[in-house]
């Protein structure tokens, strides 16, 4: 199955999608965080044949919502229902300042930052497949 991450910003929000199996991440878009914003994520679902989507919950250092969660609550309800896909939250703590290390500061790190999100998820939900040895080759 295919997944969707998302890191929501204010203005801009990075999206993310898996491989065809959700075992990898990859920077999607950077989109703006305009009216249409529930829309064009649905048409990227509907497009990208996504099946779950993973979207980032932003907490305090005490571990409760902070401010932008007041927004992110009503946007992921939209999403849902526009379209009718399960919505999961993961915890984002620092994948934008990770994001910005490990590609420096630029226009994609919303994007990067989705997948650091959707990725932790993935790890999280898909344990490690045990590595397998062909008999023949002993």
């Amino acid at each position: 199955m295919k997944y969707l991450g998302i890191d929501y910003g204010t203005k801009r929000v990075g999206v993310a999608t898996s491989d065809d199996e959700g075992g990898m991440a990859f920077p999607f878009r950077v989109l703006s965080n305009t009216k249409t914003l529930v829309q064009d994520i649905g048409e990227i679902c509907r497009k990208e044949r996504i099946g779950t989507i993973v979207v980032g919950e932003s907490h305090n250092f005490q571990g409760k919502p902070n401010p932008l969660m007041r927004a992110i609550t009503p946007f992921a309800e939209a999403l849902k229902k526009e379209t009718g896909l399960p919505l999961v939250f993961m915890n984002e703590v620092f994948s934008s300042q990770e994001a910005a290390r490990i590609t420096g500061d630029n226009s994609k790190n919303d994007a990067s930052a989705a997948a650091l999100v959707l990725q932790s998820y993935l790890d999280r939900t898909n344990p490690p497949k045990p590595a397998s040895f062909d008999e023949e080759e002993s």
